[in-house]
């Protein structure tokens, strides 16, 4: 399936993933605005030769990665980052590209792009819901032109413990952000060459929601 406008000259593509999970329509709408040529789409063809894939998701961990399996998305991703193209994972969309979730009990794997486990927030109120700042690392591209922002959340699960180490390798380390909620703290975002993740929304974070997405347009 596709949904798209006539392409504008000069502008990137980005297809958003359809896997049946995520704010499609409001992504479409966000990354067009940040000015880039979107189409939504579950076509392997489409997704694999845009500019720049979105993984859009909201729901249940064991949920997405069904939806995404069904459409042959694990393979997409890893297809584009071994060529070095990017992508963009958003809220659950970034939560797959770990290594397992777990929700009442019950282990689903992930991407594993990442190592890590998705887990319950160890928060006094769950979920955590509404406008938070991050802690981005310096340098950071995805935040260039974002410093102090806050950005628009709501999920009850997330990555609470960093557990790739590159030391002693040739690898490049990604680049973590963080925030801290209610004496619990978790991975916000994620840099980490072609491949970029937010948990919080930035098609729901208003102007600097649509700043970061122009950041990551100019990366395509």
């Amino acid at each position: 399936m596709a949904d798209a406008t006539a392409p504008v000259a000069g502008r990137p593509t980005v297809a958003v993933l359809d896997y049946g999970s995520g704010n499609l329509r409001s992504a479409v709408r966000a990354v067009e605005r940040a000015g880039a040529d979107v189409t939504l789409t579950s076509d392997p063809a489409v997704a694999e030769t845009a500019d720049g894939l979105l993984v859009p998701g909201v729901g249940a961990f064991a949920a997405c990665m069904a939806g995404l399996l069904e459409v042959d998305g694990e393979r997409i991703i890893e297809r584009r980052l071994i060529a070095g193209r990017p992508v963009l994972g958003i809220c659950v969309g970034m939560q797959i590209l770990f290594g397992e979730g777990i929700e009442h009990g019950v282990r689903t794997a992930g991407c594993r792009e990442w190592p890590g486990v998705v887990e319950r927030l160890q928060a006094p109120i769950v979920p955590h819901m509404g406008w938070d700042t991050v802690e981005p690392p310096e340098g950071s591209r995805m935040f260039a032109g974002l410093e102090g922002e806050r950005f628009y959340f709501v999920h009850s699960y997330g990555v609470r413990r960093w557990e790739l180490d590159v030391e002693g390798t040739s690898f490049r380390a990604p680049q973590v952000t963080w925030t801290e909620y209610g004496g619990d703290r978790f991975v916000s975002a994620v840099e980490n060459g072609p491949l970029w993740a937010t948990q919080f929304h930035p098609e729901k974070s208003g102007d600097a929601g649509r700043r970061l997405l122009e950041n990551w347009i100019a990366t395509l």
